[in-house]
């Protein structure tokens, strides 16, 4: 003798929801700690971190660093040339306003005057290697900013679609346990709400986390996977709908209600919420039976 009951008719406990919760959020765990591995392993698959300089790139960076260095360092030096020529001008005039002949001072200010002119010419000298050496740098410097850029955008790609395949792979397994469950009206049936919280759940961080996205590829990720969820969702709502097509007149009979409109029959032949009639011959043995019972009182059949 089968005891298989509807879904809908099993009692589920207090202890077997929260059993369901509890499940819901270790699998949503793990399902986030996933969604995050993703992109650690698609930045190693694809080498974000690995774009490296060859050695010319490398030499010709290296050396506008040290021409940029260079012109710092002459430019410092000008600085104090030119406070020691001001310091010895002064004191030279000083001499000189005094009507003093001050030769110390007149060469003193004569060296820091060549100084300065030394000064000027390093940086002169510096600002031209600077110039010298910059397109190659600048040309390295382009070339590995576009190969990062260029992986960079690849490992967001891939990662959202591995993360879209992974949260409608959720979804779809969810809806698909849930639907089998229910045809076999298992008491499991909570362990498919379970899956289909915890793939909905991933499905809405998923969304959260590309819905500011403005790279074109990414755009229509969280609506892509809207359209999605509402299309499974509809399809298993629809399913849902003929399943309870077919149980619902026998659920009603049980409770001696009318199979088409639910009204209470009692004993009576014919409904008197809709006036349809609620028995009818058997087509096997031509006793009465009633409407929508599934096996014939009189002689078993169907």
């Amino acid at each position: 003798m089968s005891t298989r009951v509807d879904v809908e008719e099993i009692q589920t406990t207090r202890s077997e929801k929260v059993l369901a919760l509890v499940l819901m959020a270790f699998v949503l765990i793990g399902g986030i700690w996933a969604y995050q591995r993703i992109d650690d392993e698609v930045r190693d698959a694809v080498g974000v971190e690995q774009v490296a300089l060859t050695a010319a790139e490398q030499a010709a960076i290296d050396r506008l660093d040290r021409a940029r260095l260079d012109l710092e360092a002459a430019r410092q030096r000008r600085a104090a040339a030119r406070d020691n020529l001001e310091l010895r001008r002064e004191a030279y005039r000083t001499e000189l306003d005094a009507g003093r002949q001050a030769p110390v001072l007149e060469r003193a200010y004569m060296r820091a005057q060549v100084r300065l002119r030394r000064a000027q010419t390093a940086i002169a000298k510096a600002q031209g290697e600077v110039a010298a050496a910059k397109p190659a740098a600048d040309r390295a410097t382009k070339r590995i900013s576009d190969e990062y850029d260029s992986r960079q955008d690849r490992s967001e790609l891939i990662t959202f679609l591995l993360r879209l395949v992974l949260a409608m792979g959720s979804l779809a397994f969810g809806y698909w346990l849930l639907g089998t469950l229910r045809r076999r009206g298992s008491r499991y049936f909570p362990v498919a709400l379970a899956a289909v919280g915890y793939a909905a759940i991933l499905a809405f961080v998923l969304a959260a986390d590309y819905i500011t996205d403005y790279v074109d590829p990414l755009e229509l990720g969280p609506l892509v996977l809207s359209l999605f969820g509402i299309a499974l969702t509809l399809v298993a709502f629809a399913a849902l709908q003929r399943y309870l097509a077919r149980r619902l007149p026998l659920r009603r009979v049980r409770k001696r209600e009318c199979p088409f409109c639910g009204y209470p029959v009692r004993s009576n032949g014919r409904c008197e919420g809709c006036g349809r009639a609620v028995v009818a011959p058997c087509s096997t043995c031509g006793s009465e039976r009633r409407v929508g019972t599934l096996h014939c009182g009189a002689c078993g059949a169907r």
